[in-house]
């Protein structure tokens, strides 16, 4: 999935629309509930050479989410999971979006968006 077909899932299945809250970071994206403003997930495109990948040239579009620290735990063997970028890295984890499948994606879309309410 790419940011695009994210934000055509979030706003067909919660109403959500991303917001963009920084000038500096033009392309960082918030999700959040609409009744509580909290944040369910935040896209962002990071330098490679910022996360611990092995190819470190060039951008890439990660997606941090919220989840339960046990499901973090064990995603964290998968390279398509980093440790959460500028979140809480016990509740959060950052996905690649140029390796996750989109199946699996909009389902941790989901959790988070529970988690959050």
């Amino acid at each position: 999935m790419n940011r695009t077909d994210i934000f055509e899932y979030v706003k067909n299945k919660y109403l959500t629309d991303p917001e963009y809250l920084w000038k500096k970071y033009p392309r960082y994206a918030v999700l959040r509930h609409q009744d509580s403003r909290k944040w369910y997930a935040i896209i962002m495109d990071v330098d490679k050479v910022k996360l611990d990948v092995t190819e470190d040239i060039g951008v890439e579009d990660l997606i941090d989410i919220k989840l339960p620290p046990e499901t973090i735990s064990n995603l964290h063997e998968f390279p398509e999971f980093l440790p959460a970028y500028h979140m809480n890295k016990t509740h959060w984890i950052s996905v690649r979006l140029e390796l996750a499948k989109a199946e699996e994606l909009t389902n941790l879309i989901d959790e988070s968006f529970r988690l959050t309410e």
